[in-house]
């Protein structure tokens, strides 16, 4: 009888293919519906009126590769998957769509940087979504191996605030929508059950 790969053996082969992959092939595969996206929209594949398609579309992008990225710790720490060397990754592309997102709205949305300005201090769902760009936008700058060895301890922690701007981004997706819809209360029950678990205590080994 052929006997199943242990989950610690199919872990350690799955790793062992995840170090080959390189970083830039991943930026580049990720990348890859930013101009999909925008040439639908040119072309009338998003409606007669494309700009909220388009806005949308990368804010909620933006949003999956942010969850993806609270992914990496839990499933480095309770399956043994690592995929730790994508995690600044994943960060800077997040900001790319969040950006993407937000010039989007900025100029074929609103088309106006006081009326810009004015939703950003009258609507809350808005400010809450330009807090959460705000806290991403240090951390997209310092995802760097000069700023990692240049700040030491001081990186993680400042890094530590992805976690703040993730939930203002899911509670941006919610207040945006009109009602009760299921979908980005599903993404705000990801992202708790993420960060609910990397607060879980790692269970002590047995001496």
């Amino acid at each position: 009888m052929t006997r199943l790969a242990s989950p610690g053996r199919i872990g350690d082969r799955f790793n062992a293919v995840a170090r080959r992959i390189p970083t830039w092939l991943v930026y580049i595969l990720s990348l890859i519906p930013a101009p999909y996206y925008f040439y639908l929209a040119v072309t009338g594949g998003l409606g007669p009126d494309p700009v909220k398609p388009l806005e949308h579309a990368y804010g909620e992008i933006a949003l999956q590769l942010l969850i993806i990225g609270l992914c990496i710790t839990p499933l480095r720490q309770h399956v043994g998957l690592n995929l730790m060397k994508f995690r600044r990754t994943l960060g800077v592309l997040a900001f790319t769509y969040v950006s993407m997102h937000l010039l989007v709205w900025a100029i074929l949305d609103v088309q106006s940087l006081d009326r810009v300005i004015a939703d950003i201090i009258k609507r809350p769902y808005i400010t809450i979504g330009m807090a959460g760009f705000l806290l991403l936008l240090p951390l997209a700058l310092t995802s760097n191996n000069f700023s990692v060895r240049k700040l030491g301890p001081a990186w993680r922690k400042l890094h530590k605030l992805t976690y703040v701007a993730v939930v203002l981004g899911g509670v941006h997706y919610i207040w945006l929508v009109k009602g009760i819809q299921i979908e980005p209360l599903v993404y705000m029950a990801v992202i708790l059950t993420l960060l609910g678990l990397r607060l879980r205590k790692r269970p002590r080994r047995s001496s």
